[in-house]
């Protein structure tokens, strides 16, 4: 149970890290030109979706490999679910909203949420060999 508890706020500061960033340092501008966002966000709401698809993932990669995690499998659970995720944001958000340009909005989206599921992979696979 305790590595199900551990991902989640691993989940959380890595999204936190990753898109955070990509929002409001690196990509500010990009993020800035977007007409249809919110000035201020609402936390509580981004925080259950974290901790809905911290759940999920720590789940899923102890449903399919029990005690017998390596750091691989944390990467590639991590990666499917976070394709999964990211092919919805980066290919369909552009095709229903006006974004300034879609191209940019599928690199930026595509690269951070690689980024993303890539690093928290590795602390998902970490998390679950450790505390088996």
């Amino acid at each position: 149970m305790l590595k199900h508890i551990l991902t989640v706020p691993a989940f959380m500061i890595v999204t936190f890290a990753a898109q955070g960033l990509s929002h409001f340092v690196i990509n500010k501008e990009h993020f800035d030109a977007i007409a249809f966002t919110r000035p201020e966000p609402i936390m509580p709401l981004g925080f259950t979706v974290m901790i809905i698809q911290g759940l999920i993932l720590s789940y899923a990669l102890a449903s399919w490999r029990g005690k017998a995690v390596t750091l691989r499998d944390g990467v590639m659970i991590s990666l499917a679910f976070g394709l999964f995720l990211v092919a919805y944001v980066a290919l369909t958000e552009p095709a229903k909203y006006a974004v300034p340009s879609i191209p940019d909005w599928m690199v930026i989206e595509g690269t951070v949420g690689l980024v993303q599921f890539a690093v928290f992979g590795l602390a998902l696979g970490f998390i679950h060999r450790r505390f088996a």
